[in-house]
């Protein structure tokens, strides 16, 4: 067959273009859901393997299905190991797989995201033009009146739940020291001496800011991660940083399904000593963990507990969880909660916790959650470790059923697999 020149560059071209698109495609990868039903999971893949300088480039993401590619938000997070995040949006079923393409280009602009604000108090998490959670990283002093040894810093007030319900509590007058969502020790040891961080009144300690590391806002998650210092009075003065603790805050870009409207975000802690003697943290039903004192709103006549194992408020402290679902109704604004979920990693696992009575505050029965991982035993910090605890939370209005909540544990303990195909 004779070609003319016409023909020849012709097919030049068709080729030149076939080897431009295919360079594009830096990896195929498919997702396995496993032994679980997975709908709008957070999914993530190491870039650290392809040899790309993740720097130099933009990534897109695509899912095949049918033969049609569909672009699907993606997000960097660059660090030692450069991980690529995504949300398995919709239904995957248990013992399914997902097929996507990551190709170096520009991403659609038009994708709505998780943001981040900074000012001189609070650093805000939004989703579009809705608050999600504030963090107080400026000293927060107690009402006016009220002894200023319970100021501090370091905690997260408010937490709105989607409708715009506020779930957190600071500075009640029944305990001041309590700061919506906070995690101090209570019972600790330096050396010979007894610190309590919790108890601000005894002026033994307390927990202050120290500064942030990181921020990120983009379509899959957005947050901070901020420093904190556990600091001991051990004499007058400023007081001596006993405990470093970084706070790792995300919360993920997660679309709400037709019968529920939530967020969800995680909370790790990673703890160190900060000095080159050890720091015992005693066994004691308050400490450590997550900790969550909830809006006044919520008493013994209209709230809950119901943890993983089927125990409620009336019998679930001092009891062992891998999930808590917290909430109660709001006079005209329905009903709102957060799920509390423990990573298997975390220290003592199923974790204990401390849960108020119905009867808690005279009677009243106001509401006081915590995960406590030293509630059965002494947990001692040694210098040049670190040690993590990881939580998430889903925040919710109306109710979550008990297969949900399971669902969303096995998500945060068993993610799916992402692996390379050729």
């Amino acid at each position: 067959m004779k070609l003319n020149l016409f023909s020849v560059v012709l097919l030049l071209l068709l080729s030149s273009t076939c080897l431009n698109a295919q360079d594009k495609v830096i990896a195929k990868l498919k997702v396995e859901a496993g032994d679980f039903e997975r709908i709008n999971t957070p999914v993530k893949f190491s870039l650290n393997n392809l040899g790309i300088e993740t720097g130099n480039i933009s990534l897109v993401l695509f899912e095949q299905k049918k033969g049609v590619k569909k672009e699907v938000p993606c997000q960097l997070e660059a660090g030692s190991v450069d991980i690529l995040w995504w949300i398995l949006e919709g239904t995957t079923r248990s013992g399914e797989s997902r097929i996507f393409q990551i190709e170096q280009g520009s991403p659609s602009s038009d994708q709505d995201s998780i943001t981040t604000n900074l000012d001189h108090l609070s650093l805000s998490i939004l989703k579009g033009e809705n608050p999600i959670l504030n963090y107080r990283h400026a000293i927060q002093y107690p009402p006016e009146g009220v002894d200023p040894i319970y100021k501090r810093s370091g905690f997260i007030h408010p937490l709105w739940s989607p409708s715009g319900n506020v779930l957190t509590r600071i500075n009640p007058p029944d305990h001041y020291h309590h700061m919506g969502i906070w995690n101090p020790w209570t019972k600790t040891h330096y050396k010979d001496q007894q610190i309590d961080f919790w108890n601000l009144s005894l002026g033994q300690g307390t927990v202050r800011f120290a500064g942030f590391n990181s921020f990120s806002s983009g379509p899959v998650f957005g947050g901070f991660s901020a420093r904190q210092e556990h600091v001991a009075f051990l004499t007058p003065g400023e007081g001596m940083n006993l405990l470093n603790e970084t706070w790792l805050v995300r919360t993920w870009n997660i679309r709400s399904d037709k019968n529920n409207q939530i967020y969800l975000v995680d909370l790790t802690t990673i703890l160190s000593c900060a000095t080159n003697y050890p720091l015992m943290l005693d066994a004691y039903r308050y400490g450590g963990g997550i900790g969550f004192r909830a809006t006044e709103e919520w008493v013994n006549d209209n709230s809950w507990v119901l943890t993983s194992e089927g125990r409620t408020r009336k019998d679930a402290d001092a009891s062992r969880a891998q999930w808590v679902d917290v909430g109660g109704e709001f006079k005209g604004s329905g009903r709102s909660g957060i799920l509390f979920l423990s990573h298997p990693s975390n220290r003592d696992h199923p974790e204990s916790m401390r849960v108020w009575p119905p009867d808690a505050n005279a009677g009243r029965g106001d509401m006081f959650f915590e995960f406590c991982p030293i509630r059965h035993n002494d947990w001692e910090l040694l210098p040049g470790r670190q040690y993590a605890l990881k939580y998430r939370m889903l925040v919710y209005d109306g109710i979550i059923s008990s297969d949900m909540a399971d669902r969303i544990w096995n998500d945060f303990a068993f993610p799916p697999e992402v692996t390379i195909i050729k």
